[in-house]
């Protein structure tokens, strides 16, 4: 029997008998993490409070062997809350499908229990610190996230070089399955055209350019939330039940 501590982001939370539940947290030093906590949906208890979606926590585990993640589920016996960002988000339906859209992202993209994901982990830590903030439209929050969450896994999407041949960009045809932008020549099958001002403006969320971002029109940005949309549906192979309810 061992005890373990690392801090986390808690993802989702499912009811267990009549007083617990299981908290699914995305961890820094230990990946995507479910543990059973017990008695927090009594009335009375402190603890629940602090493991709600959106909370950012310091955990401590109990589980029986020398790994946390084993045959059985870890105990979630103590928790210190490091940031609440909830209060901020679920009290604005925008905040909140964009928030709910990013927790659900992340567990997507660490589907192996016990794995680290620590950029995985940094990026949704950032991403919900500033979706609290309100310092930008959510939407243009969420779509940066989810760009940022596919280069770190792998999935770098192009918006200026071609993403077959190297071509310099611009280059004018979209496609999911060629990784971006595409020249003429490399062009595939159902290949969009985008307006350059989308392009502009997914490479701005890219790279971190808010003054780009938040002065782009909303058309653009409509256009460009679709591609993302497209773009991560067909790498994780299923869209995201919680986009269907993000504001535009």
């Amino acid at each position: 029997m061992s005890l373990f501590r690392d801090d986390g982001i808690v993802l989702r939370t499912q009811k267990l008998g009549e007083a617990d539940r299981i908290i699914t947290l995305l961890t820094r030093g230990h990946g995507r993490v479910r543990a059973v906590a017990r008695g927090v949906r009594r009335t009375k208890s402190k603890f629940g409070a602090r493991l709600e979606p959106f909370s950012h926590v310091d955990v401590q585990f109990f589980a029986r062997g020398s790994e946390l993640v084993g045959r059985g589920l870890p105990l979630c016996t103590q928790s210190e809350t490091i940031a609440a960002y909830g209060g901020a988000i679920v009290t604005d339906y925008a905040r909140y499908t964009a928030g709910t859209a990013m927790l659900e992202t992340a567990e997507r993209f660490t589907d192996h229990e016990g794995e680290p994901a620590v950029q995985q982990y940094l990026l949704l830590v950032g991403g919900l610190r500033t979706l609290a903030a309100g310092e930008h439209a959510p939407h243009l929050v969420l779509d940066a996230f989810l760009l940022r969450s596919l280069a770190v896994n792998g999935y770098a999407p192009s918006f200026g070089d071609c993403a077959k041949c190297g071509m310099p960009g611009p280059n004018r045809f979209f496609s999911a399955t060629a990784g971006g932008v595409t020249c003429g020549d490399c062009r595939v099958p159902g290949s969009v055209v985008p307006s350059s001002e989308s392009l502009g403006l997914l490479g701005a969320l890219l790279t971190g350019d808010w003054a780009t971002a938040d002065a782009c029109e909303a058309r653009y940005v409509r256009e460009g939330s679709g591609l993302v949309a497209a773009y991560l549906s067909w790498h994780l192979e299923r869209g995201l039940r919680s986009l269907r309810y993000v504001e535009q």
